[in-house]
């Protein structure tokens, strides 16, 4: 069984939050005849609260380059073409707010103390709920 666990735990991982209910998995795993390839997961939490939803990607090495450049290229079309205009540095902005705000409740509950969301405009980051960071 652990020589079966070797090929099926990912060599790598990486994660992105991409808002309340979805979550984006980048994992490097091996073959069992010490090849690679890069499975992609999205995984969105069940509106019905029951579990996850989850569609995966296998992604083998001779395709690499091929995905990388169609990828990039559907990304720079939209930013470029379609929505030249739209900030798109938006979302970090405020999912670096939204996690700052969890940490300092965190420490806050800790320390037994309410927590003071910080805020890097003249809105109260209060109002913010968490649905609101789900693009």
């Amino acid at each position: 069984m652990d020589n079966m666990r070797k090929y099926q735990d990912p060599v790598y991982s990486d994660k992105v939050k991409a808002g309340r209910r979805r979550t984006y998995f980048f994992d490097v795993r091996q073959t069992k005849g010490e090849d690679y390839y890069i499975t992609i997961t999205e995984s969105t939490r069940r509106s019905d609260g029951d579990g996850y939803q989850r569609h995966k990607i296998f992604l083998y090495k001779e395709d690499f380059n091929r995905f990388v450049k169609s990828l990039s290229g559907a990304v720079d079309h939209v930013k470029n073409t379609l929505m030249p205009d739209f900030d798109y540095d938006e979302y970090e902005r405020r999912q670096a707010e939204w996690e700052a705000q969890k940490a300092a409740e965190a420490e806050a509950e800790q320390s037994g103390e309410a927590a003071e969301a910080p805020s890097t405009d003249n809105t109260d980051s209060s109002e913010v709920e968490e649905d609101d960071l789900s693009w």
